[in-house]
């Protein structure tokens, strides 16, 4: 079954997060399972994104995490992000085009 994660934060710093993810991009190049990511701003608080990444499937996502680059990527968020990352994990039910 397929599987969404939504990554909500808050920073100021954005361009930040920007560059740690080409970081993760490039150390992750051939090992990651994210099969798709679309990156979100709230019209509403230009400070809040949202970050959709699409896996084949739960346990996919949970491989991805456990990537060393990911886990090192990861543990810099932090000074990038004001407040607490919120995760929503989802199982996809359906997807239509």
């Amino acid at each position: 079954m397929a599987f969404v994660q939504i990554i909500e934060l808050t920073t100021k710093k954005f361009e930040g997060l920007e560059e740690l993810n080409e970081q993760w991009r490039q150390a992750t190049e051939g090992a990651r399972t994210l099969r798709r990511e679309v990156v979100t701003r709230d019209r509403n608080n230009p400070d809040r994104y949202l970050l959709l990444a699409f896996f084949d499937s739960y346990e996919s996502a949970m491989e991805n995490s456990s990537l060393a680059a990911t886990q090192e990527i990861a543990a810099r968020f932090g000074e990038f992000v004001d407040g607490p990352i919120t995760f929503h994990d989802l199982d996809v039910i359906e997807d239509r085009s």
